[in-house]
């Protein structure tokens, strides 16, 4: 499972087999310079280039990894900020949602 920083500031979770590969991918080309034919990035990553990796953890089996993607797309900018910078005591502060309450007044 990896994180990639786009050129937009934005984030991009994914997973997969080879790491090197896959970024070659999301960047357009296999080597520096090189382009692809079917470029294989994301759609998502192919208008925010350059991207950088910033953060990635290993898995023995691929659908630990898949799981681990999909659970770490759903979260905050913040939060998958903090999972790269190392501060996971802030993890579970940062998945609590809030909630507004709404006040509504009563017409007689």
């Amino acid at each position: 499972m990896y994180i990639l920083e786009c050129s937009d500031g934005t984030f991009y979770t994914g997973s997969t087999k080879d790491l090197e590969r896959r970024i070659n991918e999301h960047q357009g080309s296999k080597e520096a310079g090189t382009k692809i034919k079917n470029e294989k990035g994301a759609n998502y990553t192919k208008v925010r280039r350059p991207v950088k990796l910033v953060y990635y953890e290993e898995y023995e089996r691929i659908d630990d990894a898949f799981y681990r993607e999909k659970q770490v797309q759903n979260w905050s900018h913040e939060k998958k900020l903090a999972l790269i910078e190392g501060q996971t005591e802030l993890l579970p502060k940062l998945a609590k949602k809030v909630f507004r309450k709404s006040v509504i007044p009563i017409q007689d």
